[in-house]
């Protein structure tokens, strides 16, 4: 299963795509630059730039600065990661940026319910825009 995420709302998308890889599915997640986080600009860079400064740099925890493994950290979140069922379940999601060259011929699913338009407010934030933020490269 393919799932494009440009203009979609993180949380739910992570949701749906968690319950289909807890399932059994292989999920493949394109477009992850394009993913939107709601809230202000403000509170969001704040609380990414307080998980990338969190902890001690050799220990840890390490938090993501690249788009992709953001939305891959999210998703994980949603799942029992640290069981068995769970780590399984994690290794069958694959995201990607952009689109790979093997995935251009084929179709790709929108999640329903998670779409910008849904919005009720005009407060959001572009993954790549974070990523940016926080140093990750595009």
């Amino acid at each position: 299963m393919i799932i494009d995420i440009s203009n979609s709302v993180l949380g739910r998308v992570a949701t749906v795509v968690a319950k289909k890889a807890l399932l059994g599915e292989t999920v493949h997640v394109v477009n992850c630059e394009n993913a939107i986080i709601t809230g202000s600009k403000a509170r969001l860079m704040a609380d990414f730039k307080q998980k990338r400064e969190r902890g001690i740099p050799l220990k840890g925890p390490y938090y993501p600065k690249q788009s992709d493994r953001i939305v891959k950290r999210a998703i994980r979140g949603m799942l029992p990661y640290k069981k068995p069922k769970g780590r399984e379940a994690f290794e069958r999601i694959r995201c990607y940026v952009g689109v790979p060259a093997k995935f251009e011929n084929q179709t790709f699913e929108k999640v329903e319910g998670t779409d910008r338009s849904k919005l009720p407010n005009l407060k959001y934030l572009y993954i790549k825009d974070i990523a940016k933020q926080i140093g990750g490269k595009l």
